[in-house]
């Protein structure tokens, strides 16, 4: 797995490429927050429209930089999941802590 990130008036956008398994999400999580310690923004877009694997590591990831973005005053958001992503996410309850959307439901 791999993270790219963008930088925009909406927020910063971390785009999350292959599977998130115990292993991919030490790595994600590392590159994440050194980008959002870097940048400061306001607001963290979670893209997974790349993810075509998740367990309970990426929950914790997705999770953590929402804990992370909260205690700086700042937000996450999901966008793009695939329909099998989406419903690990509602499953476990996520949707109630933080918006999940497709890229044109903003």
């Amino acid at each position: 797995m791999y993270v790219k990130f963008n930088t925009s008036r909406e927020g910063l956008r971390a785009s999350l490429h292959g599977e998130i398994d115990h292993h991919s999400a030490v790595i994600a999580r590392a590159d994440i927050d050194a980008e959002i310690d870097r940048v400061r923004p306001k607001t963290l877009l979670l893209d997974l429209s790349d993810i075509s694997f998740c367990d309970s590591s990426g929950l914790g990831l997705v999770m953590g930089r929402l804990r992370k973005m909260n205690t700086r005053g700042g937000t996450a958001v999901v966008v793009n999941p695939s329909d099998r992503v989406e419903k690990v996410l509602r499953l476990a309850g996520m949707d109630s802590l933080m918006t999940i959307r497709k890229d044109d439901e903003k």
